[in-house]
């Protein structure tokens, strides 16, 4: 049996919207089984999820590799859909690697992240999860991504992921079409050097800027109430670099010293009702085969 592991992700880090984004230690699991007359994916994630082609993962592997053989898969995974936890894009790197992989297509890294994009549109997903680590994006073409993959300090991250769904249509809804000059001139100018501090590994500062977002956690905040929650929780907390909405949200995700994580993560399990509270790791790897 062959088996693929694919991380969530956790993308914008505060000002980076839809340009950094990080692997993290939850995955979608695909084991390949034997060739079948039909694909179909055996699962227990619930109705919501098809097991035919009408599938996200079939839906790739027959648009990129179309002549590839169908087979009988089975999935796991731990990536709650619709909570900003990138579980769309790794559903569709899944389906790119398996074509790759039953097509002996042989793609690139580069070409997969390309192809990824072309399908979801948001490389501070993609990217990182077929790369692993935190990587830094722009899509300036749909299938043309340039990107940078950086080594990143051990850290924690602790994890509040509300027991809601918020779908990303939702969710960019409410940003606004368009923005003052000078409050974009600063939101670009937080963004880039949040960058360059993630980049180096500094991350005391790097954690305030996350803070400092002006292009969407402030529209997004009154449909995820817990982001204010959060914070006023963990304020002035020993270990603490900084928060911010994981993606689309509702997922919210609070980068910590590894000591101190499970302490804050006892803070919240305390304080914010109905959501679910874990301490998590990066993921380096990315997407890979366990053969």
């Amino acid at each position: 049996m062959t088996r693929l592991l694919v991380p969530a992700t956790s993308a914008n880090l505060g000002p980076g919207f839809d340009s950094i984004g990080v692997a993290v230690s939850l995955y979608l699991t695909m084991d390949v089984l034997e060739p079948a007359d039909a694909w179909w994916i055996d699962h227990d994630l619930g109705d919501d999820i098809p097991h035919g082609e009408d599938n996200l993962i079939i839906q790739t592997i027959q648009k990129l590799a179309p002549e590839v053989p169908a087979h009988k898969l089975a999935m796991h995974s731990d990536i709650p859909s619709a909570r900003g936890l990138g579980s769309s894009s790794s559903a569709i790197i899944a389906g790119i690697e398996l074509a790759d992989r039953l097509g002996q297509k042989g793609w690139s890294e580069g070409e997969k992240i390309n192809m990824a994009n072309a399908i979801e549109g948001h490389p501070d997903n993609v990217a990182p999860a077929l790369a692993g680590g935190l990587v830094i994006g722009v899509a300036l073409e749909a299938d043309r991504v340039l990107w940078t993959k950086h080594t990143f300090p051990h850290i924690a991250f602790v994890v509040t992921i509300p027991n809601k769904q918020l779908l990303t249509s939702q969710a960019r809804a409410v940003l606004p079409k368009k923005l003052d000059f000078a409050q974009a001139v600063r939101a670009n100018g937080i963004g880039n050097v949040l960058a360059s501090k993630l980049a180096i590994g500094e991350l005391e500062e790097a954690g305030h800027l996350m803070e400092m977002d002006l292009l969407h956690e402030t529209y997004r905040s009154p449909l995820v109430p817990e982001l204010k929650q959060v914070r006023q929780a963990l304020d002035g907390q020993p270990g603490l670099y900084g928060t911010y909405l994981s993606g689309a949200g509702p997922t919210i995700m609070t980068l910590a010293h590894k000591e101190n994580a499970e302490d804050l993560a006892d803070i919240l399990s305390h304080d914010i009702q109905d959501a679910q509270i874990r301490v998590l790791d990066l993921d380096e790897e990315g997407a890979r085969w366990l053969d």
